[in-house]
């Protein structure tokens, strides 16, 4: 009996890692939904993207994005171990995610934090690293990102605050989105609070003094 079900778990597992292989090879070429999209189209309420390529979207907010949330883009293969071991040995009150690991939660996984969302989410950063080029997985982040509540990706979040197309973005606004993305239901980029206003500007003083954490992009 209890070699039947073990059996059953098995095939399961490797059926959810086929699953997931193919659709990570799929993703390659067809841009994917989040999870909060699939839940949000499944509850019938409102959801606000306009997928659009990576250049369509302004160097500044690349640019933004990759100094404050990711400065190793380029450089890790989808998970920062070093920035890692400091976060386990700090006792775990600071985050670690690389955007390889936070577009592998996006795309396949949920958002409450948990250690088994953890579990997973560093195995399948490292195989859609391997999977993807980084431009590839930088475009899937940026249009699947939540800004606000129902809209997601650059395109969406450039219109719905600014009135202007992603590629048309300032670099006060790209540090303003950028900064936003921690709490994108807390920040209103359109209209940021002082400390809002605060970290966009030390964000853009940061990011332009950086040196080449884009260089993977071009």
């Amino acid at each position: 009996m209890i070699r039947h079900i073990i059996r059953r778990l098995v095939a399961g597992a490797l059926i959810l890692v086929a699953l997931f292989i193919a659709s990570s090879l799929l993703f390659r070429v067809i841009m994917p939904p989040s999870t909060i999209m699939l839940a949000r189209w499944v509850t019938l309420q409102p959801v606000m993207r306009i997928p659009v390529p990576l250049e369509q979207i302004s160097d500044e907010l690349e640019l933004m994005v990759i100094a404050s949330e990711d400065g190793q883009f380029c450089r890790h293969a989808g998970v920062d171990w070093r920035e890692l071991r400091l976060v386990i040995e700090s006792g775990g009150q600071r985050g670690a995610s690389t955007i390889s690991m936070q577009t592998a939660k996006n795309v396949y996984l949920w958002p409450q934090r948990s250690y088994l969302r953890k579990a997973l989410e560093i195995p399948a950063a490292l195989w859609l690293d391997l999977a993807w080029p980084k431009e590839r997985m930088f475009e899937i982040y940026l249009n699947i990102a939540e800004w606000d509540e129902g809209v997601f990706g650059a395109e969406a979040a450039a219109q719905h605050y600014f009135g202007v197309p992603a590629s048309a973005l300032t670099r006060r606004q790209a540090a303003l989105l950028a900064t936003a993305l921690p709490a994108p239901q807390r920040r209103n980029p359109a209209a940021p609070s002082t400390g809002h206003a605060r970290l966009a500007e030390r964000l853009a003083h940061r990011a332009v003094r950086s040196g080449p954490i884009t260089a993977c992009l071009t």
